[in-house]
């Protein structure tokens, strides 16, 4: 019986005092003045609200070898849904697995090492895949997407990854493939129509140059099966060109599809245009949405992350190449770089050179983007702190002042640069795009750019700064519940979970909402194989719940891991 608490039951109603009971892993009871359980918790002063169900995560390799889906269960994520942007690890034959290990290592910055050294590989189709992580458990549910760069190079072989157009024949295979997958439990397809998308080694995803015809074709296959969702990721440069893709595949389908949406610097008004169409297409009938990200899309920078501003510089390659740079290495890396000589010598060195090839690569410089990242971290930072703007009253180089921030603290200093969502200064768009109702909010990358981004913090920002601690065009914490709870439950077909009624899954959080923050990123050394990881706490979680059983007690893990692989989509309870 949780007792006494504020419950933001997902529905959307404001908060209201009641007790939860919970029997077998089910809600059985919601209400006031509740009989006594078998145990009791008091939730009196916290918030309750159902577990949060994050539909766009990467942890297709973790899962095949970690029982904790952190960091996103550290943030009351009791769902994740993984296999999104086109990416991951089934179906495959050996002679295709350095390959789908070069594309992820590449598109979503998780070292290629702790990939060899982690995946099992007891797998060739997607139902095999399925079959191998039902057999494991986790701290939160976890449900897999047919992902279409495998798929296409399964059936395309070389020719996929020479970019070459599918035929009508690739087209009917690729099609059955994924139809076999939604059959076999995956929740849906997904896809990736993106420039930023490339292997470690600079090739373009080989789904980037894939027609009308082929993806309107693979659609049509979970049409015919009546299940799954669609799932993409696009640059908007053209944006009828990418909506008419979009709406294709809906159209052929008829299911569900959502489309990854930011604010890009170079066409900052585009993702209007885009809600605007998304939103004519679901007045015609379609079932289109925009995934959005809770703040800005940001990069971390500093000596252990895969990217800084003097990466690319010669001096400091040379004091990185011995000794190699992990753990105390970094430390001692930072006490040379602090020497007056050795400074000045990296500083006269210094040039625009940039890593093209990098997610991100193209931003290492750009100071006026670029942030000290405190702790607690701030991310709707004023522009005036900016890098740039300090340096420039502090009458010195932005680069000296960048080098003096990431060679502090034995080198785990680090620098934010608000990539994305940020052109204004402000999260503004972030709240007209969080407001929308063609938008759900997403987007996290958890378990992916494990050197680079720490985004899996979302559902903490959603709640922490949204409903409380922004200075204006706040949220009703009702409403970002329910947005992170049932609507992205819904979205992807998870009808049993998201609210706190009867009938439905008891998964949920009891939060103190008052001591509710996050702390500031941090790097592991925790993969298989030695390979490094952000992972980014939060204080304020006093319970997390999966299926009645708590995982988490005031952010440390019990032992219980009562999460396992859902096989496609859950239907509503008959009651509640």
């Amino acid at each position: 019986m949780i007792r006494g608490g504020a419950l933001a039951d997902g529905n959307g109603g404001s908060p209201r005092t009641a007790d939860v009971g919970i029997t077998g892993g089910i809600v059985t009871e919601v209400g006031p003045g509740l009989g006594r359980g078998r145990r009791e918790i008091s939730a009196d002063g916290a918030l309750v609200t159902p577990g949060f169900v994050d539909i766009h995560t990467h942890y297709d390799g973790q899962a095949s070898w970690d029982e904790r889906l952190i960091p996103s269960s550290w943030h009351g994520v009791t769902t994740v849904v993984m296999g999104n942007c086109g990416v991951g690890f089934a179906p495959v034959t050996p002679g295709h697995r350095q390959w789908l290990i070069d594309l992820m290592e590449g598109i979503e910055d998780i070292p290629g090492t702790a990939l060899h050294a982690g995946l099992t590989w007891d797998w060739t189709s997607f139902g095999d895949y399925l079959d191998s992580l039902a057999g494991r458990r986790y701290d939160a549910d976890i449900a897999a997407q047919v992902p279409h760069a495998a798929v296409r190079v399964h059936v395309m072989e070389d020719r996929a990854l020479a970019g070459e157009a599918a035929t009508p024949d690739d087209v009917s295979a690729m099609a059955g493939l994924a139809r076999a997958g939604v059959k076999a439990g995956a929740l849906g397809f997904t896809t990736s129509r993106t420039l930023n998308h490339r292997s470690v080694t600079g090739e373009l995803t080989p789904t980037y140059d894939s027609d009308v015809a082929e993806l309107a074709g693979i659609a049509a296959a979970l049409g015919e099966a009546g299940q799954g969702v669609l799932q993409l990721v696009a640059d908007f440069l053209d944006v009828q060109a990418d909506l008419d893709v979009i709406l294709a595949m809906a159209r052929a389908s008829g299911r569900p599809v959502s489309v990854s949406l930011t604010q890009f610097p170079l066409r900052p008004l585009a993702y209007r245009e885009v809600l605007a169409k998304l939103s004519a297409a679901n007045e015609a009938g379609l079932v289109v949405r925009a995934q959005v990200a809770a703040r800005a899309v940001g990069l971390l920078l500093g000596l252990q992350c895969t990217l800084h501003p003097f990466m690319a510089n010669p001096v400091w390659r040379d004091i990185a190449a011995h000794p190699a740079r992990a753990g105390r290495a970094v430390a001692e890396q930072a006490r040379v770089m602090r020497d007056p000589a050795v400074k000045a010598a990296v500083l006269a060195a210094q040039t625009g050179d940039r890593n093209r090839n990098l997610i991100g690569g193209r931003l290492i410089h750009k100071y006026e983007l670029m942030y000290e990242l405190a702790d607690p971290p701030c991310y709707e930072p004023d522009p005036a702190d900016s890098i740039a703007a300090r340096a420039a009253r502090e009458g010195r180089p932005a680069a000296e002042l960048a080098y003096d921030i990431i060679t502090g603290d034995d080198g785990r200093a680090m620098l934010y640069v608000t990539a994305l969502n940020y052109v204004s200064g402000n999260l503004d768009v972030v709240h007209e795009m969080l407001a929308h109702p063609c938008t759900l909010p997403g987007l996290s990358d958890g378990g992916a750019h494990v050197g680079t981004i720490s985004d899996a913090s979302f559902p903490t920002t959603l709640l922490a700064h949204w409903t409380r601690d922004r200075d204006s065009g706040r949220f009703p914490v009702e409403y970002i519940v329910a947005r992170q709870a049932r609507d992205t439950a819904r979205s992807v077909g998870l009808r049993d979970r998201g609210v706190l009624a009867p009938g439905y899954r008891a998964d949920l959080n009891i939060i103190d909402t008052a001591r509710l923050r996050l702390r500031r990123p941090e790097m592991h050394f925790d993969l298989p194989g030695g390979g490094r990881r952000l992972l980014q706490r939060a204080d304020g979680y006093l319970h997390t719940f999966v299926r009645g059983q708590e995982t988490y007690a005031d952010g440390q893990p019990t032992d219980a891991l009562p999460g396992r692989l859902i096989r496609g989509a859950q239907p509503a309870p008959s009651r509640g």
